[in-house]
């Protein structure tokens, strides 16, 4: 085929040059110099990218020979090689038909009309799309051998990717829901002396929360599982607002008071802070 091609271009090429002799004139005017030139320049260009397309498949031949030892062989590295092979050849071949597209355009668009050459590239496009047939057959044979070519590990990556990408979004909407959870169900209390309370900035002036008091004095709690409240006195006064069928006030064995909430949505419904002073 290569033979094929050369002759055909050497044909071209000559009948270029006998096209520049008109009636064995003995000069050629400026113009007719200009013709055969820009011919020659088109022919030259579409010599280079023979030469280009020509190689490519010569490549992929190599690439090709390197693939059948590889899958009949044995060795740790075995799949790495045909891996890289196979993606070689895709590469190639996707090179190579992109180079038969130019090599039409340029034919298109030279000024001579060169009939062979157009049946050449014709063959070589059609040896192209058998290539490509044997490719897809070679990826068969890989697979059935679970040797599996790069593209679709790189598919496998992503649908990996993805899947990971997934759970970690539906870990971070688990977490964020998780902590919505607890600020929706988050309370703080605190109890204590007047003069504690005051120190804080809790109790002023007879008032409660109603200054910048400090909230690292409270104790944060989850409403679902905080039942009750030990003050360890005998003297509680309960400074914020809660609906008193939300819950029970009561003494000890020791006559210490005690906050029993029966019901905790209720409770908390008024007031996330709970404040009491005891004596």
């Amino acid at each position: 085929m290569k033979k094929l091609v050369i002759a055909c271009l050497a044909v071209l090429s000559l009948a270029a040059c006998n096209q520049g002799k008109t009636n064995g004139e003995p000069q050629l005017n400026d113009s007719l110099q200009q013709i055969i030139q820009q011919r020659d320049n088109q022919l030259n260009d579409m010599m280079a990218t023979m030469n280009e397309i020509q190689d490519g498949f010569r490549q992929i031949n190599e690439a090709e020979n390197h693939v059948n030892i590889a899958k009949d062989g044995e060795g740790a590295n075995k799949s790495e090689q045909i891996k890289e092979n196979i993606k070689f050849i895709t590469q190639r071949m996707e090179e190579n038909r992109a180079l038969l597209k130019k090599l039409r355009a340029q034919l298109e668009k030279s000024t001579f009309k060169g009939a062979e050459l157009k049946k050449t590239v014709d063959r070589l496009m059609k040896q192209l799309d058998e290539k490509d047939q044997q490719l897809q057959q070679l990826r068969a044979e890989l697979d059935a051998k679970d040797i599996h070519i790069s593209e679709l590990d790189e598919r496998i990556n992503n649908l990996n990717t993805n899947v990971s990408k997934l759970r970690t979004d539906n870990t971070e909407k688990a977490q964020t829901i998780s902590n919505q959870d607890k600020q929706l169900h988050t309370a703080w209390y605190v109890f204590g002396t007047k003069k504690e309370l005051k120190e804080q900035g809790i109790l002023v002036d007879g008032k409660v929360l109603q200054s910048n008091f400090n909230k690292a004095y409270f104790t944060r709690v989850d409403i679902r599982t905080l039942n009750e409240i030990k003050f360890q006195s005998k003297s509680v006064k309960l400074l914020t607002t809660h609906p008193s069928s939300s819950y029970t006030l009561e003494r000890d064995f020791n006559k210490e008071y005690v906050l029993t909430i029966t019901n905790p949505e209720l409770f908390w419904s008024t007031s996330k802070y709970f404040v009491a002073v005891v004596k």
